[in-house]
């Protein structure tokens, strides 16, 4: 099995790539790791290899904010620069002066 380096990280502003939106990265699995269910709701022609990381969003669109569960595949660097609102930007991350995103030290415990 090769095991694959994830293209993103965790605190990386990303958007969809097919999808309207985008989100900033909490946490990486090196491979597909939710349920078969969930997997198998995604049209199977639109469906990711699971052989591939996946990214845990903090995730939002013009209607909402929720969670994403996506594959490295559909994802692209959001280099726009516009602010994120997600309401739990500000538990789990501080922001650096360059803009990045940085994991809270009490957000990993």
């Amino acid at each position: 099995m090769t095991v694959r380096i994830a293209k993103f990280a965790i605190g990386d502003v990303v958007r969809h790539r097919i999808h309207p939106f985008r989100g900033v990265i909490f946490d990486v699995d090196p491979e597909f790791a939710n349920t078969e269910e969930w997997y198998l709701a995604i049209p199977a022609d639109m469906r990711p290899r699971k052989d591939q990381p996946f990214y845990h969003l903090l995730a939002e669109n013009s209607q909402t904010e929720y969670l994403a569960y996506v594959s490295e595949q559909n994802l692209i660097p959001d280099a726009s620069g516009e602010p994120l609102r997600h309401s739990m930007i500000g538990t789990m991350f501080e922001k650096s002066p360059d803009g990045t995103f940085r994991m809270k030290s009490s957000a990993t415990n």
